[in-house]
């Protein structure tokens, strides 16, 4: 059984940052992409930045320069790293993998960290 476990939502002002976590864990043949998504209240779930097992990033256009998607040298930790959080940026955010177990490749998702940018 595969479980992404997100962690480092919060409260934060407009200007701030935080960091956000993701731990894989399971029966892990082999990680092909981890990602971050995000959804706010009344919109369709979207893709924010995501990462490959090669290293390539890629990143919506609403948070280039501002986010950043790293993971550990172990491949099973990914991070998102927001700065200059505006209020738009407040949303459910979900971390997201594509990899492959001994059962065959499928794609998990996270429960999910409320991100609040306010005042």
């Amino acid at each position: 059984q595969v479980q992404l476990v997100e962690s480092g939502g919060g409260l934060v002002q407009p200007g701030g940052s935080l960091r956000l976590s993701c731990v894989v864990s399971g029966s892990i043949f082999s990680i092909y992409t981890m990602g971050w998504y995000r959804q706010a209240p009344g919109k369709q779930r979207e893709l924010v930045a995501v990462i490959t097992s090669g290293g390539t990033t890629s990143y919506a256009d609403s948070v280039k320069d501002r986010f950043t998607i790293s993971r550990d040298a172990a491949g099973n930790t990914v991070y998102l790293h927001t700065n200059s959080l505006k209020p738009e940026d407040t949303a459910v955010y979900y971390c997201n993998s594509a990899l492959r177990t001994t059962a065959g490749p499928g794609n998990y998702w996270g429960q999910g960290t409320q991100v609040t940018v306010s005042k």
